[in-house]
């Protein structure tokens, strides 16, 4: 059987989906607009020199397919594979969000990314107490059946990852696939390799960096379908996480600190704020919703290239395609002159333009392409200042 066989998406089409997120000024959102509007990558890459020249841009760095499949091979060295958005493998709850990655790079176990997944994060300056009880409450979670998912921090998150092992735990990491960070956490990292599993959407061999974590974060929250934050101090990493799961709709749990304690005023805060107050991993399990009456997995035609994939019943009516439909310079003007600096909802500016939602949809895309565009959580958009 040939390599392109073993895959619902062809090789050429998954190598274009690279080099589509690899191109200069198209993030997660406009990926998923573009794939949606043209029916795959490949049409989509044809497309960006003519959608940036209608936004005045000079067109975009287009990644090369040596590039592309320069990737693909450093995955599958470094022991990885690649899950795109849209196969059956993807976790199901992230792909539902706006700005799900194109694909994740995996290693480990693809099975557990379709099981219900809960979240424990925290501070990385953790007490003693506060990582025996991550550790505790990812082990109860994961004998009663549910996936642990965390940061691979130090701390709160390793201690979640170590409790949930023999169950399986996933890992969410900031770095490319063959990146073992931080440095005393690289045998929990083979570990979970070994028993779970670890994604990224960074290169292999990408440094992790501080613009990396957000991003990170959001994969988390996408994946669960609730956030616990053991610890925080105000302006956290974890607590970032948890406003990203409010903003996916996701439960947000948080165990109450010490008022002494600064790791304790974000959990604390959380709770004043309506999140759900833990003490044992029995409050998790009686608030989260009970699991569907069917695998949950969301599945998705195979795709065949040149044509339009049939929107997926379970997903909100706006993945369906949009048209392809050309964008005048006075719908442009308005939906510039709709947007601020501050991050507005895509529904205002489109109230506000008086432009149709297709077409403001596509010039979003154009803007974001051109560099004048910053895409925000909540399908909030705004001008770069």
């Amino acid at each position: 059987m040939s390599e392109e066989k073993l895959f619902k998406y062809t090789l050429t089409e998954k190598l274009d989906r690279i080099r589509l997120i690899r191109s200069a000024g198209i993030g997660p959102v406009t990926f998923h607009r573009l794939i949606e509007r043209f029916a795959g990558a490949t049409a989509a890459l044809e497309a960006l020199p003519g959608l940036a020249r209608r936004s005045g841009a000079k067109p975009p760095r287009i990644a090369s397919r040596d590039e592309a499949r320069r990737e693909w091979d450093a995955a599958h060295a470094a022991g990885a594979e690649l899950i795109f958005h849209g196969e059956c493998a993807y976790p199901p709850l992230l792909a539902r969000t706006e700005d799900a990655p194109a694909f994740l790079s995996l290693r480990g176990d693809a099975a557990l990314l379709g099981k219900r997944a809960v979240a424990v994060v925290g501070a990385r300056n953790a007490a003693a107490r506060g990582q025996r009880l991550a550790q505790e409450l990812a082990n109860d979670l994961g004998r009663a059946g549910l996936l642990v998912v965390s940061g691979l921090a130090r701390g709160i998150d390793a201690a979640a990852h170590t409790g949930a092992l023999e169950t399986g735990t996933l890992a969410v990491i900031g770095g490319g696939i063959d990146i073992a960070y931080p440095r005393q956490n690289s045998a929990l990292q083979d570990a979970i390799a070994e028993t779970g599993a670890l994604v990224t959407e960074a290169r292999p061999g990408e440094k992790p960096t501080a613009r990396h974590f957000p991003r990170r974060n959001r994969i988390i929250a996408g994946m669960a379908r609730g956030v616990v934050v053991v610890e925080a101090a105000p302006r956290s990493g974890s607590l970032i996480t948890a406003r990203l799961a409010a903003e996916y709709g996701r439960d947000v749990f948080a165990v109450p600190g010490a008022a002494h304690d600064p790791r304790g005023r974000g959990t604390n805060g959380l709770l004043r704020d309506g999140a759900i107050l833990v003490e044992t991993a029995d409050d998790i399990l009686a608030a989260l919703p009970a699991p569907a009456a069917r695998h949950e997995r969301a599945h998705e035609p195979a795709f065949v290239q040149g044509t339009t994939p049939a929107p997926r019943p379970d997903l909100p009516a706006a993945a369906a395609p949009l048209p392809r439909m050309p964008t005048s310079a006075g719908c442009r003007d308005a939906v510039i002159a709709a947007l601020g600096t501050v991050p507005s909802s895509i529904d205002d500016i489109v109230r506000a333009s008086g432009i149709a939602s297709d077409a403001a949809q596509s010039i979003f895309t154009e803007l974001e392409m051109s560099g004048r565009l910053e895409r925000y959580p909540g399908g909030r958009v705004a001008l770069r200042a």
